[in-house]
């Protein structure tokens, strides 16, 4: 079951609804289509009680895997204790899936809304205007996802990586703080593969959840005997941090062109335009967190700090 990004197809506007949906007791009224993918879609929908918005997720399950997929995506927000992350304000499981007998259940999931949209979305209004964002500006953004990531990669009693972090899953809040959406592809950070089984299950799941333009390389080709941990979120959060600068993964270009972005990634070479408007120490903290080997990348709180020190350096400048 594909997860859908948190703003696949915006419609703002151009969808009407008296539909009501009942969750636990309390009455939300849908005013508006924020997102839809394969098996699910996102609303806007008001409570008709305290007349707050909140974004309603609906999910699809077709088979008992599929719910307890979709069930996942809430235990794991639960687990996370983050102002950077989301959280689930409530849920309910209408029906129960079975293949067998051809019957689904359905998942509502009630969300916070954030009416700025992803960081996703804020980029390419930027774009338009050829817009970049101040240096600064990007740092303390970024400085919140690295702090989400860290809570997410220190979820006890094992540690769990994202595995689908981009622009689109980095919802802003009121005050412009970042928080990581989108928490279906989440899973045990740290996996020993034993053998080909292994190796290709991971590969498999890694191409149905982790979008290409951002998926580290160890997941386009898994080998055979090998350790993956969280730092595949790290190599993920690289090209966040490229695409707040110049507006898109650094192998968006190559998707858009046809080419193998598999090959792309692999190579190591990442674009760093020559017209930069950025400092060398920013170059050289995307490049920090591309690199190719896993075991050469550094783990969330070497980002966080160097993060801070650029940030420091900044204000001494000012």
């Amino acid at each position: 079951m594909q997860s859908i990004g948190w703003t696949l197809i915006m419609k703002r506007g151009c969808f009407c609804s008296r539909e009501t949906l009942n969750i636990n007791g309390s009455r939300y009224r849908v005013k508006e289509r924020l997102a839809q993918g394969g098996f699910s879609l996102i609303d806007l929908a008001e409570n008709t009680t305290t007349h707050r918005c909140y974004a309603i997720k609906r999910i699809t399950c077709h088979s008992i895997e599929d719910q307890n997929i979709a069930l996942r995506e809430i235990e794991n927000c639960r687990k996370i204790d983050s102002e950077n992350v989301i959280r689930v304000v409530d849920y309910e499981l209408i029906g129960q899936a079975d293949i067998v007998i051809n019957t689904t259940s359905k998942l509502l999931i009630v969300l916070p809304y954030y009416k700025h949209g992803s960081l996703s979305d804020h980029l390419q209004m930027r774009a338009r205007k050829q817009d970049h964002m101040p240096e600064a500006q990007i740092l303390q953004i970024f400085l919140g996802i690295c702090e989400g990531l860290r809570a997410i990669h220190e979820t006890k009693p094992v540690p769990l990586a994202h595995r689908d972090l981009k622009t689109a899953n980095i919802c802003l809040s009121d005050t412009f703080e970042p928080i990581i959406v989108d928490l279906g592809s989440m899973t045990e950070a740290r996996l020993q593969i034993c053998g080909q089984t292994d190796a290709q299950r991971l590969q498999d799941e890694a191409e149905e959840r982790s979008s290409i333009v951002y998926r580290a390389p160890e997941l386009f080709t898994v080998k055979t005997y090998c350790t993956i941990d969280e730092r595949t979120d790290i190599w993920s959060l690289g090209c966040v941090l490229y695409a707040m600068c110049y507006f898109n993964s650094p192998f968006d270009p190559i998707y858009e062109r046809g080419d193998s972005v598999a090959l792309a990634v692999l190579s190591g070479n990442v674009n760093i335009p020559e017209d930069s408007i950025y400092t060398e120490d920013m170059h050289e903290l995307i490049k920090y967190m591309l690199r190719i080997d896993p075991m050469e990348r550094p783990f969330i709180y070497s980002i966080i700090e160097q993060t801070h020190d650029l940030i420091q350096k900044l204000e001494g400048r000012v």
